[in-house]
C-alpha cells in the first residue's frame, strides 16, 4: 500500500497536541491530562461535574487558558 504523498502547497494538519495547555477557554483535567477543550467555563465546569458524579475517585479540575489557573472540582 503506498503512503500519501504531501505536496509542498498542502499544509500539514494541525492536531493540537495533548500535552500542550491551549492558549485560549477552558480545558476539564481528569487525574493531571488534558482532555475536553470548551468555549466557556460553565460548560467546562458542567462536564467535570457529570465526570465526578459518574466516577468520584477521579481528581477532576478545570484549567483557564488565559489566566493559567487551575479550580479543583469537589
Amino acid at each position: 500500500m503506498k503512503k500519501p504523498v504531501h505536496s509542498v502547497d498542502e499544509p500539514e494538519p494541525k492536531t493540537p497536541r495533548a500535552d500542550r495547555p491551549p492558549a485560549d477557554g477552558f480545558v476539564v483535567i481528569v487525574d493531571g491530562h488534558f482532555k475536553s477543550r470548551f468555549d466557556t467555563a460553565e460548560a467546562a465546569e458542567s462536564s467535570g461535574r457529570t465526570l465526578k458524579s459518574t466516577y468520584p475517585k477521579l481528581k477532576i479540575e478545570i484549567y483557564d487558558a488565559v489566566t493559567k489557573v487551575r479550580t479543583f472540582l469537589g
